[in-house]
């Protein structure tokens, strides 16, 4: 399948993995980046790419999961969600690791279990799973993980040996830095301003200024998302200063732009209001950031 534009480094790390994986071997992976770097994107370049790779049993099987704030407080419910799909194997599991896997996933009643046990049973939930044919455990925004599932994913993940499973896991740096620390991790930045470029105007449909284009690539620091739908409202950095897009100006002379979602024009650099953070944009004439006067 096509590479992520930019992405040819991470996309080659992550053909390495599946490699590795078919060829016997249990890997583990977790992409940490800034929101909207990319990382969900090259989560899905794994799933397409097991999606289209055969293996034995007829091809990858794929697990996944994503960690919602709101469920933060409720225990177990991520593994709950990556789990759910391989539960067809629970009663292959020793009856200790079965009955600790039944009770945390309300399937049947008791005490709560010994959490060791709960996660010896995802241990071999996952590995029983993978006898049959590879299995690729896909896990984004893993930051918002209960604090369970989260302890319990990173004792599998170190315990995965040669399973032929892929554990793969993608965490907002900063606030996700302590989840499933210590294991192997790739770090996402922001594109090159040669590939941002490109992609930002894949997205525009009509003309930009060039002066435009270059502020929005500064404004989101090449982010990934900001840059593939910019008719969104735009994730600025906090200290940028910029305004949101319904502060926008409603026309311009130079740019005229029909952006995807968006039924705004995009504005002429000329047109902006000047951000509160002077050393935040570079002017777009060229001119030092100095030149702004103090809001």
């Amino acid at each position: 399948m096509d590479e992520l534009l930019g992405r040819r480094d991470e996309c080659a790390a992550l053909d390495r993995l599946v490699a590795d994986v078919l060829a016997g071997a249990s890997r583990v992976l977790v992409l940490r980046g800034e929101a909207g770097v990319g990382k969900s994107a090259l989560l899905g370049y794994l799933s397409d790419r097991v999606a289209g790779e055969p293996g034995k049993g007829g091809g990858w099987r794929v697990a996944s999961a994503v960690g919602v704030e709101s469920e933060m407080e409720l225990a177990y419910s991520g593994l709950h969600q990556l789990c759910a799909p391989l539960l067809d194997h629970l009663d292959e599991l020793p009856i200790p690791q079965r009955d600790a896997l039944a009770t945390v996933f309300g399937l049947s009643t008791g005490p709560a279990p010994d959490r060791f046990l709960v996660g010896l049973g995802a241990l071999t939930l996952v590995a029983q799973a993978a006898e049959q044919q590879p299995l690729a455990c896909i896990i984004d925004d893993a930051q918002w993980l209960d604090q369970a599932s989260a302890q319990l994913l990173g004792f599998v993940a170190r315990r995965l040996l040669a399973e032929r499973v892929a554990l793969v896991c993608a965490a907002r740096a900063g606030i996700g830095d302590g989840v499933l620390a210590g294991l192997p991790s790739l770090e996402i930045g922001g594109l090159s301003d040669g590939d941002a470029r490109p992609l930002l105007l894949r997205h525009v449909h009509g003309p930009i200024d060039a002066a435009v284009t270059d502020q929005i690539i500064a404004a989101t620091r090449s982010r990934f998302l900001s840059c593939r739908v910019p008719g969104r409202q735009p994730v600025w950095p906090a200290d940028s200063g910029c305004p949101p897009v319904s502060r926008w100006p409603a026309r311009s002379s130079t740019a005229m732009s029909s952006v995807s979602g968006c039924s705004r024009p995009i504005p002429s650099c000329s047109s902006w209001p000047r951000p509160r953070n002077r050393s935040a944009i570079g002017c777009c004439s060229g001119a030092p950031p100095t030149r702004w006067a103090s809001t």
